[in-house]
């Protein structure tokens, strides 16, 4: 799912447009027993609650794609059989109404995630009726030509309300404030199946963490049966090893400097692209080329390239450059400047010594202190 598409979904969750048929839910202890289940149709909830309830599903929206919101695709041995597909098939098509289904489901989210406290399975089925779109890209909304069902299925933490004290009108006196159990925004989050070209991908899903740095690979892995992506700090270390081995001898300062500004040419390129712009083994070969790789270091950036990330995987842009710094870093010094300033900082021998220059403008400021500048012969 592009951004325009994660968008479109997550406008529906709003009372007005809302098109949630059914709400179900699991409240699951430390001790992973199932404390409470219920289901119901979700517009016959209090107003009050529906509201913080919408919240929590937005928030499964929320985040970049790559980051905190994951693309995955089902492996075709979990499309088999009884693979995870299936078990997801059965709960969207029976609507969340099948109490045997709901509780195989509950329990193979308890066996599966690891939450040290108590927490909340929610699903919500939906039915968004599709509005076709003009040519000029205006939705039309009497003129639908599908119906997206789906499922979204958040994980959410209970945790203890902080102790305190609070203000009773009744008496006009401050008390000990009563301590509640409150259901948190989503850790883990998923829908299926992915609104992919605006309708139905059965063979996908999206995927949130709110944790960028952890995607919880035992729902990804386990529960899902899909293959969890490299983190996006660990796409740039990845892509940072590989840089280092295939430029060698080769990897100075200008070529680095040329790897920063092709990435980020390319990144505002397509800044106005719904998709995020990923690169592949062969557009990151190329880049590697064309920055000054020797060629006989091509057959070893093959190799680190597979073991590092993965001969059909692809690292995205975004994670591998920095679109507003650049950083040039030694054990003493750190200098950090604009992304569209980096040619300003330049490399040169003074005096026999490798030295980092950068040219000093009429506005200087050291330690708070605007100093001016010693002109000497």
């Amino acid at each position: 799912m592009n951004k325009n598409e994660i968008s479109e979904i997550k406008k529906q969750f709003t009372k007005e447009r809302c098109c949630i048929t059914r709400m179900a839910g699991c409240y699951v202890n430390a001790e992973k027993e199932k404390v409470l289940r219920f289901k119901e149709p979700f517009l016959s909830i209090p107003e009050e609650e529906m509201y913080k309830y919408l919240d929590i599903f937005r928030k499964a929206f929320s985040g970049a794609i790559g980051k905190n919101l994951l693309n995955l695709e089902f492996p075709l041995d979990q499309e088999m059989g009884d693979g995870t597909q299936k078990r997801l098939l059965v709960l969207r098509d029976g609507e969340l109404k099948n109490d045997d289904d709901l509780d195989a489901f509950y329990d193979q989210v308890i066996g599966t995630w690891y939450h040290p406290e108590n927490y909340l399975i929610l699903l919500i089925h939906g039915a968004y009726d599709i509005p076709a779109k003009a040519s000029d890209g205006l939705t039309m909304d009497d003129a639908s030509d599908y119906v997206y069902n789906f499922i979204l299925c958040c994980l959410c933490p209970v945790e203890l309300s902080k102790a305190g004290l609070s203000y009773n009108a009744e008496t006009n006196s401050f008390q000990d404030r009563i301590r509640d159990w409150i259901v948190g925004m989503p850790e883990q989050a998923f829908l299926f199946p992915a609104f992919n070209d605006r309708n139905t991908d059965l063979h996908s899903l999206l995927f949130y963490s709110k944790n960028a740095k952890e995607f919880c690979p035992e729902m990804i892995e386990q529960f899902l049966g899909c293959t969890q992506p490299l983190p996006a700090a660990q796409q740039k270390e990845s892509f940072q090893t590989i840089i280092e081995d295939a430029l060698g001898e080769a990897c100075v300062y200008d070529a680095v400097l040329h790897i920063h500004d092709t990435l980020n040419e390319m990144i505002e390129e397509k800044a106005d692209d719904p998709e995020p712009l990923e690169l592949d083994k062969a557009d990151v070969r190329r880049l590697l080329e064309r920055c000054g790789a020797p060629e006989e270091n091509m057959e070893r950036f093959e190799q680190e390239y597979d073991e590092e990330i993965g001969a059909q995987a692809t690292v995205m842009a975004a994670h591998i450059s920095d679109t507003k710094t650049f950083e040039v870093k030694t054990p003493e010094v750190t200098v950090k400047v604009q992304a569209d300033c980096a040619d300003m900082v330049e490399t040169r021998m003074v005096d026999g010594v490798p030295c980092l220059v950068i040219p000093l403008t009429n506005e200087v400021v050291v330690n708070g202190i605007h100093v001016k500048q010693k002109v000497e012969e």
